[in-house]
């Protein structure tokens, strides 16, 4: 296919968005959860213009508490579940939310969630169970049946892995080391309640998520969803499809891990963990489980941002005992016939690539040849020469620019610990004094050409580096922050209408 031809071709509008996770939204349950502060979020978009909304993988997290390596690419995370919701329709009492109500708002304490959530969920599944009372989710019995083909193995797994006390699956019993030898098995008799309640949380997950994608239709809000390339190697979706990853299919030991090389987040690397795809299994039939993949994100969500692209053109290849992910080599991924064949089956999809790092200029071909918008960082820009990609006059309409993602510091943050040279460069490139460089940057996305520009919720509001959501390369202390009710009201007052007003500057309304 030549590069004149691309694949998708969607991206022909301008508008802007917001980058908020959310887990980050504000309330007294310890985390944030659906319940009315996405209301107030979306009123705020609505106001200040901004027609996207993006977060990160909304899967249930594991061990480092990150979305991004979660216990299955199909499931949703039940601590987003608005446990007052429950209480409202009879399935939970103020007791059951006192331990979650008696966490701090400011940050989340995820060691204080899991002792205190996963108590109270399944005290609603409980009670639902003795309840006849219906629920405003729909027939649990027919969710259950409509989304089988995940949810069984899923729930199975969560189960098996509280009967074997948290231990990952490779070192379960071997009668039920895999999902196929697992359904032949007497143990699922035994967990059988057990997964029907990892089920319904499914089913409330599902329910809630529902209601704010209803919400956010009816404002003409866009929801920007995030799909890593790799899945946890603890996960249901290597338990269940050991045929699909470079695992050896007796132990579960994989033969090579996913990582990238030595880059601008990591002198050594980073080493991700994640197995790596057996991409020849997947060609075989027609990469039938990522379209099944793909296509639960987008009932999940209106645009789909896959992470890594560059894994699809070639992958970081890591030995499975090295420290470090200095030690790799480059793989071939499966490349243009991938792309070629989520078009056919998925012809209207809305795809954004995230094309960061070092990137050969295969990966660009193959980008130009699918026609997927990249994404930009402006912090990334500056510093060097003027030929340097992410220059706002270097960028392109079919494109999606950031001042920073959940990856990046703050703006703020990273002003304030960048050198004079970059410092200097910023200053005379927007003929500014740095005084408000977080608002600089919003407004240098507003005018970029790119035909979606996203801000971090910390820009808006002005917050430094202690605000950060992620540090990539290091385990702990991630993807805790949260905003407070009062500073997104005070956003509101103080800068929607200046929002609004750059929309209409630049086109982006």
């Amino acid at each position: 296919m030549s590069e004149t031809s691309p694949l998708f071709n969607w991206l022909k509008t301008r508008s802007s968005g917001l980058l908020l996770h959310p887990t980050s939204l504000p309330g007294d349950q310890g985390i944030g959860v659906l319940d009315d502060s996405v209301d107030d979020l979306l009123r705020f978009l609505k106001t200040a213009g901004i027609r996207n909304w993006q977060v990160c993988p909304l899967g249930p997290t594991g061990y480092g508490d990150s979305p991004y390596q979660c216990f299955s690419s199909f499931a949703g995370n039940p601590y987003l579940i608005d446990l007052v919701a429950l209480q409202r329709i009879g399935l939970l009492a103020d007791q059951d939310l006192a331990p979650l109500r008696s966490l701090t708002a400011d940050k989340i304490d995820f060691g204080a969630i899991y002792s205190t959530k996963w108590p109270a969920l399944f005290t609603a599944y409980e009670n639902f169970e003795k309840s006849e009372n219906e629920l405003p989710y729909g027939d649990f019995e027919d969710f259950k049946r409509e989304n089988s083909t995940w949810l069984e193995p899923y729930s199975e797994f969560m189960a098996l892995k509280d009967h074997f006390e948290g231990q990952p699956w490779w070192l379960w019993d071997k009668s039920v080391r895999f999902y196929r030898a697992a359904c032949k098995s007497p143990v699922l008799k035994k967990i059988a309640a057990r997964a029907d309640a990892y089920a319904f949380f499914q089913y409330l997950f599902f329910g809630q998520w529902q209601q704010v994608r209803e919400k956010a239709k009816a404002l003409d809000i866009s929801i920007i969803g995030d799909t890593p390339i790799f899945v946890a190697r603890d996960s249901a979706d290597v338990w269940a499809n050991p045929e699909l990853f470079q695992i050896d299919q007796k132990y579960g030991e994989p033969f090579a891990i996913a990582g990238v090389p030595p880059d601008y987040f990591s002198a050594d690397g980073q080493l991700w963990g994640n197995p790596l795809y057996d991409w020849p299994a997947h060609t075989k039939d027609g990469y039938a489980w990522w379209l099944r993949r793909l296509q639960a994100n987008f009932d999940l969500y209106d645009i789909v941002r896959i992470d890594h692209f560059r894994g699809f053109d070639t992958y970081w290849s890591v030995p499975a005992d090295a420290d470090n992910a200095k030690s790799g080599h480059w793989e071939n991924g499966p490349g243009l016939p991938f792309f070629e064949a989520v078009q056919s089956a998925l012809p209207d999809c809305r795809l954004i690539v995230e094309d960061l790092g070092e990137l050969s200029e295969s990966v660009h071909v193959l980008r130009r040849a699918t026609g997927l918008p990249g994404i930009s960082i402006l912090q990334f820009a500056f510093g060097g020469e003027n030929d340097n990609t992410y220059l706002p006059h270097n960028l392109v309409a079919n494109n999606i620019v950031y001042p920073g993602t959940h990856d990046n510091d703050t703006t703020l943050g990273w002003y304030a610990t960048a050198d004079e040279k970059t410092q200097d460069h910023v200053r005379r490139y927007f003929r500014i004094d740095g005084q408000e460089i977080n608002w600089d940057f919003v407004r240098a996305g507003y005018a970029a050409v790119s035909n979606l520009a996203i801000f971090p919720l910390q820009d808006l509001l002005g917050l430094g580096s202690e605000c950060r959501l992620n540090t990539p390369g290091i385990p702990a202390g991630n993807w805790q922050w949260r905003y407070s009710a009062p500073q997104l009201e005070s956003l509101h007052v103080d800068s929607a209408n200046y929002l609004q007003e750059l929309g209409e500057l630049y086109g982006r309304s």
